[in-house]
């Protein structure tokens, strides 16, 4: 069988580089949407160019104008939309809406996964305001796409090791520490961290397989499924020095969210469900849903102490 054509919506994002890269490694005809917005930003103009010089092929278009959307979709079988919904950097989840429609309105895509390869909103009803925003738009789009009929596949992909795995989880370093850390609560509640090259990986084998067919991809890998305190082990062993360790409240973390800007706020919401809720362990997979590590054992994972010895 013929692998499907693919097209990366927000292809020169900090996801949707690593998935245009899977997509050709793994031998689809891959598209780049090159949007017409743009204009001087010469890191994305020269990121796309070396996409063309992969072997990807740029289309153009633009969310202001729907028929160069609809044109494009024409164009594939898939469609990844890999375009930012973190509150520091640019948010654009809604942008997705257009998206949608214009999918439905070309009738011939197979297969769509919007941009989620976070935390599985479907589960975050009761999150914290004002972090809850993320979650209820991501839902938004995904009854937009059930509504259309349009055939997908959901991506949750968990903790990016980038920003949660090399500084040992904590909030305003990407680096990690050598001396002390911070720790939440005790410590021990289970996330998950992955190597966004791998969520890329794995995202592009669902696009084929009929057993992610209107389905939730959880990426959630058993060896990298690690409490804060494990992760700080695996550091301090790579480091050979054990670190100074500061146990953080849950009132305590709750209470530093006063005062701080909205992105911020959005930030510490999240970091509570994840490090004192435990919303991404807390469930067991249903049969709305796959792991991925057990349907692509192909896929080597990387594994988090391995991860972190590029920051010794």
């Amino acid at each position: 069988m013929a692998k499907s054509k693919v097209l990366v919506v927000g292809g020169t994002g900090y996801i949707g580089k690593r998935i245009v890269k899977a997509s050709l490694a793994q031998g689809h005809i891959t598209y780049v949407l090159q949007r017409r917005e743009m204009g001087l930003d010469i890191d994305k103009i020269q990121m796309l160019l070396s996409f063309k010089k992969q072997g990807a092929r740029l289309i153009q278009g633009s969310f202001s104008d729907h028929q160069s959307l609809v044109d494009a979709v024409k164009q594939v079988d898939v469609v990844i939309c890999t375009m930012s919904g973190v509150h520091f950097r640019s948010h654009n989840i809604l942008l997705q809406l257009k998206l949608v429609d214009a999918i439905k309105e070309a009738g011939n895509i197979k297969r769509f996964i919007p941009s989620e390869f976070g935390t599985d909103p479907s589960r975050m009803g009761h999150a914290l305001e004002p972090g809850r925003v993320s979650f209820d738009e991501k839902m938004r789009v995904r009854r937009a796409i059930e509504d259309a009929k349009i055939p997908f596949t959901y991506v949750t992909a968990n903790c990016f090791a980038g920003y949660f795995a090399a500084n040992l989880s904590q909030m305003e370093t990407l680096l990690p520490p050598r001396d002390k850390v911070t720790i939440y609560g005790d410590g021990n509640v289970k996330v998950v961290y992955m190597d966004e090259d791998d969520i890329a990986s794995y995202t592009i084998k669902t696009i084929d397989d009929p057993r992610t067919l209107n389905k939730t991809l959880n990426i959630r890998p058993p060896e990298n499924i690690l409490s804060q305190r494990e992760l700080v082990e695996k550091w301090e062993k790579l480091l050979g020095k054990e670190l100074q360790k500061i146990s953080l409240s849950q009132e305590d973390f709750l209470a530093s969210m006063k005062g701080l800007d909205f992105a911020s706020q959005v930030g510490v919401g999240h970091f509570y469900h994840f490090f004192y809720e435990g919303c991404l362990t807390n469930f067991k997979i249903g049969e709305e849903g796959e792991e991925a590590s057990e349907l692509y054992p192909d896929v080597k994972y990387t594994r988090m102490d391995e991860y972190l010895k590029i920051y010794l």
